[in-house]
């Protein structure tokens, strides 16, 4: 997601509650001196943590951004004075040394232009033990106009006591019909192609954005939906090969399955309630329909439930080749009622 597509809260789809939230304490002047943002990636932490930072310094708003003063064209162009962007030096980890240097050893210099010296923090579950003990010296006394952001996908990775000295704000999963909407309008994405992904997204606005403006995302979409069309007459070894072609066009092997769970959730929605208004491949309705007569609820339930574990078990680091083979068994297995 480009974060210059949002310039107010005004722009932000959902998370009304955290908006609220920020806007009252802007308003009140009750700013906290660190804050925790947490959810998976894509549910907007990054825009959010720098709209409030945004706000935080604007000189003429109160809760919104003016949009016009120089501190708000500073933050929009990313090179704002007082809102600083901590890095860890190498790859996926942030250190000890990266925390004091950038943190500890900046904060107590005053604000350049600003009333506050904001510093974001992302993949913060990245930082060593010994960079959170580091950090948490900072947060518990820091200077008046200090305050520290941090960004995590899973907020139980970073030291109770880090998280106990922040105010966490959950980024909470949208609804299907936010996205769909915010696609078509914003975007001008299609009523099919924009339910297709809110579907893939899953409640993930970033995801299911990503999916409907990448070409070779929407063309991996099309060699797994032919592939599960076929997968009646392919034996277990072509179904492999198959799904690594698809996997060499860089797509996770969780994002196939995504798309996979998409299609048979269809299929069973259409057996139980034969409402074609309720499918994402509604296009496909001829060919639901007749699969729909053969597979059995049971059947349908067990490959539903059978390709979540097999997300599962890649998320617990398995070995793809075994969850691959153990998922296309029983899809096979099931695939007669």
């Amino acid at each position: 997601m480009e974060d210059m597509e949002f310039k107010d809260f005004n722009d932000i789809v959902g998370h009304y509650q955290v908006i609220e939230y920020m806007r009252r304490v802007i308003k009140d002047d009750k700013v906290t001196h660190a804050y925790l943002f947490n959810g998976p990636d894509g549910t907007g932490k990054s825009v959010l943590a720098k709209l409030f930072a945004k706000t935080l310094q604007c000189r003429e708003g109160l809760g919104d951004p003016c949009l016009k003063c120089r501190s708000c064209l500073q933050a929009d162009s990313g090179n704002h004075p007082d809102i600083i962007f901590v890095k860890g030096e190498k790859e996926g980890i942030i250190g000890v040394d990266d925390i004091r240097k950038q943190v500890n050893e900046d904060i107590y210099i005053k604000p350049y232009s600003s009333r506050y010296k904001i510093y974001i923090i992302d993949n913060a579950e990245e930082m060593t033990p010994g960079a959170q003990n580091a950090l948490l010296k900072t947060i518990e006394e820091p200077p008046e106009y200090g305050i520290v952001m941090l960004l995590a996908n899973n907020k139980d990775k970073l030291l109770i006591t880090v998280r106990s000295r922040c105010v966490t704000l959950n980024m909470q999963p949208l609804d299907d019909e936010s996205i769909r909407s915010y696609l078509m309008e914003r975007h001008g994405i299609s009523a099919d192609d924009a339910r297709i992904a809110a579907a893939y997204g899953s409640g993930n606005l970033g995801r299911a954005l990503e999916f409907s403006l990448n070409a070779g995302k929407r063309e991996i979409q099309e060699k797994v939906l032919d592939m599960v069309r076929n997968i009646d007459s392919l034996y277990i070894y072509e179904l492999k090969s198959a799904i690594k072609e698809i996997s060499t066009y860089n797509v996770s092997l969780t994002d196939v399955l995504d798309m996979m769970l998409i299609w048979y959730r269809d299929l069973l929605m259409l057996k139980a309630t034969g409402d074609i208004d309720l499918l994402n491949y509604r296009n496909e309705y001829s060919y639901f329909k007749d699969k729909a007569r053969i597979l059995s609820y049971s059947g349908l339930d067990s490959i539903i439930e059978s390709i979540e574990k097999a997300k599962a078990r890649l998320e617990a680091n398995a070995s793809p080749e075994i969850v691959l083979e153990m998922l296309l068994i029983n899809i096979k297995e099931n695939q007669n009622g």
